[in-house]
């Protein structure tokens, strides 16, 4: 019984062994992973981030365009551009004030 109740204890000790090295293994790999992980997201808030910009730079410079021409059109046109202004305004009291 002794010779087998040594065999069981070897048996348990190298089980609890290949189980910590499984475990450590597998914490290096979750680590590995994560930090993968950590690097992507990093990359891509950082693409994210250039397209935004990139956008709002374009949307800027047509913003700062389309002021321009709707200045330039006033001031060539500036009894049509009365006109029309009051002409939507009096559309939109209209449309105010239905009921």
């Amino acid at each position: 019984m002794d010779a087998r109740t040594q065999s069981e204890r070897e048996h348990t000790q190298r089980a609890m062994e290949e189980a910590k090295t499984a475990a450590r293994q597998a914490g290096e790999h979750i680590k590995s992973t994560a930090n993968q992980l950590a690097e992507t997201g990093r990359e891509t808030a950082r693409r994210l981030g250039d397209a935004w910009e990139s956008a709002k730079n374009n949307i800027q410079e047509k913003a700062v365009t389309s002021a321009r021409a709707t200045d330039r059109a006033i001031r060539d046109h500036p009894y049509e551009s009365i006109g029309i202004a009051f002409g939507i305004g009096v559309l939109l009291g209209v449309l105010i004030n239905r009921k």
